[in-house]
């Protein structure tokens, strides 16, 4: 088992480019946070660790061109089109999980909690589901597909 560990762990580790991101409702709609054309990389390290970032891709920039001094409304708009969280990782290979020790994220909230995503991997694609999340009278799963785009050299 810890060998079959060890390899699912070497088939994430590399660089992946976001191909969707969704989130699948359980009345069958499907909607996009971040628009269906939303950007995104997972990096993924031999060694336990991974960071995160997707990202709205036409997100407005500050008119003031100055990083502090965003409007109200600027700053919301960029906190809530993009997304970021890193920390140690490490697979279930039987529960067929990816578990994040969240150590830094853009969600404050996130900081020091643990994500927990299911996921199917083959060589050059990688889906990472969430659990099934409450929302309204129903629930919501949030579905990342990702693209190979550079392995981790030998």
């Amino acid at each position: 088992m810890k060998e079959e560990r060890a390899e699912t762990a070497k088939g994430f580790a590399g660089v992946w480019r976001l191909i969707s991101s969704e989130f699948r409702m359980s009345d069958g709609k499907v909607i996009y946070p971040l628009g269906e054309d939303a950007l995104g990389q997972v990096i993924f390290s031999e060694s336990g660790y991974m960071s995160a970032q997707l990202m709205r891709q036409a997100r407005p920039g500050f008119a003031s061109g100055d990083q502090a001094s965003g409007t109200a409304e600027e700053i919301k708009a960029a906190f809530q089109g993009y997304v970021a969280y890193y920390g140690p990782c490490r697979i279930d290979v039987s529960e067929k999980t990816l578990i994040t020790d969240v150590e830094g994220s853009l969600y404050p909230n996130w900081v020091g909690s643990k994500q927990v995503r299911f996921y199917e991997l083959s060589d050059q694609r990688l889906i990472l589901k969430t659990p099934p999340i409450p929302f309204g009278e129903g629930e919501l799963t949030g579905v990342l597909t990702w693209e190979r785009v550079y392995p981790v050299l030998p």
